[in-house]
């Protein structure tokens, strides 16, 4: 789950490259089995809101560098090619390997689509954030489980949500539960409002995405009555279901209860009763990176005070989950009192509230930053339901055709003056004009962080 943008690569390097390896098998054999899909979504734009005129001069600067980056490229891939070329006239396996890896480039690049205009100039818009609603829970250290042991453990009471996501690394079948009993000994109540999960796998993205899925679907799942000194999970087939070596499982329940309620996440032998173990388990230790804690505020409001006219204001974007306009939660360890840092904001709930002037049709996009994403977000405007959107849609993932950002690049992003260009890989999240639009956004476990949300005039 721990995966950043560049911005934070030199801090926390050493965090993401065994993931990266992790998932790399995966996405091998996504793209072996032919999964391509049609061109980007933003290929129906025939030109690009002109740059305001007083950013000319840092849109022609960085369009100079890429271009002057793109013609270096280009000539090292000449010289690659060549090198390859003579290598596979002496080792036929390897001028196998390099044809199937020229087949892969190929069929991604026919697919990709080419945007029929200039790379142009996108300006940050401002935005205000507010956190509020219960608690949230987030259990994922130690995230590679070798041993047996309750996984997160705290008090909670009223408005909850609990996000877990451990990796199966023993050598034998177990289970992940969510157990619940009361805190003070009395008979409690807890209502399950939202949630869901997907069945474990060594897919993580796939995990990933059909969780969020799986989450924002899931209604109402009924109450469940804690008697006194008792025990319950909070869905039973938690206890039917196998984590074989290597499977991933990841969850996210809403919850709200009457009394205060403890709520023990935990790994245990696949032929062992949940109760029995939870009673002389222990709390394993975390792991470096410390991703579990207890925060207030589950939810994140995103606004502004200013409305958007995509006719006056163009192309614009605001970050998501980068740490610098858009700050990790802080909380607290409950099994150990330390304070921590929920990097990359999972579990928390966005809904993203931007005033748009009446009259103006705005095209939204889901922008990925920092390398392979997959996930899922809702939408709704007006008085009508909400809907799922997967990002991407009809992909299993993408973010994985994007360069690198030059230094210069991402620093000028950061500060407020982003290019879109022809290499930015895009889901379309819809058209969308008259009453104000609501969109929800979490973070997803196994993708890459952070994202841009872009706003456009519709054409």
């Amino acid at each position: 789950m721990r995966h950043f943008h560049a911005s934070q690569r030199t801090r926390k390097k050493n965090t993401h490259v065994r993931r990266k390896k992790k998932i790399a098998a995966g996405l091998l054999a996504c793209l072996l089995s032919g999964v391509f899909f049609s061109q980007n979504a933003l290929a129906r734009h025939k030109e690009a809101a002109p740059a305001p005129a007083e950013m000319q001069q840092a849109v022609k600067a960085l369009a100079t560098a890429a271009d002057e980056k793109d013609t270096k490229d280009t000539k090292n891939a000449k010289v690659a090619k060549k090198e390859k070329k003579e290598q596979a006239k002496q080792n036929p396996a390897i001028g196998i390997q390099q044809k199937v890896a020229e087949i892969l480039r190929e069929h991604v690049a026919q697919n990709a689509g080419k945007k029929p205009f200039k790379s142009h100039v996108m300006k940050m818009w401002p935005v205000e954030s507010k956190d509020e609603g219960g608690t949230l829970l987030f259990s994922d250290s130690p995230e590679s489980v070798t041993e047996d042991g309750i996984l997160y453990q705290d008090t909670v009471k009223g408005e909850a949500r609990i996000l877990y996501y451990h990796l199966n690394s023993s050598d034998s079948d177990k289970k992940v539960a969510v157990v619940l009993q009361s805190a003070d000994g009395q008979p409690a109540i807890v209502r399950v409002t939202r949630g869901g999960a997907c069945y474990p796998s060594p897919d993580y993205l796939h995990v990933g995405k059909m969780t969020q899925m799986a989450y924002f679907e899931g209604e109402a799942h009924g109450d469940i009555y804690i008697g006194r000194g008792r025990h319950r999970l909070l869905q039973e087939n938690m206890d039917t279901t196998i984590l074989h070596p290597g499977d991933l499982v990841y969850g996210v329940y809403d919850f709200a209860s009457n009394r205060p309620i403890k709520v023990s996440v935990i790994m245990y032998p696949a032929d062992t009763d949940p109760y029995e173990f939870l009673e002389q388990a222990r709390v394993l230790p975390k792991d470096e990176q410390r991703l579990r804690g207890t925060f207030q505020g589950m939810n994140r409001t995103l606004t502004s005070s200013k409305a958007y006219d995509p006719a006056v204001d163009g192309t614009v974007y605001f970050p998501l989950a980068d740490d610098i306009h858009d700050r990790y939660r802080t909380g607290i360890d409950a099994t150990d009192g330390s304070a921590v840092t929920n990097y990359g904001n999972y579990g928390v709930l966005y809904k993203l509230q931007i005033p748009i002037v009446k009259g103006g049709a705005v095209q939204y996009y889901l922008s990925p930053l920092g390398g392979i994403y997959a996930g899922a977000m809702t939408v709704a405007q007006d008085a009508v339901r909400r809907r799922m959107i997967e990002t991407p849609y009809e992909r299993p993932y993408f973010g994985d055709a994007t360069p690198p950002e030059s230094d210069a690049t991402q620093k000028a992003r950061e500060e407020g003056l982003a290019i879109l260009t022809e290499t930015t890989e895009l889901t379309d999240l819809g058209v969308y004009e008259g009453g104000p639009v609501t969109f929800e956004f979490s973070p997803p476990g196994a993708s890459n962080l952070p994202v841009n949300i872009i706003m456009m005039p519709a054409q």
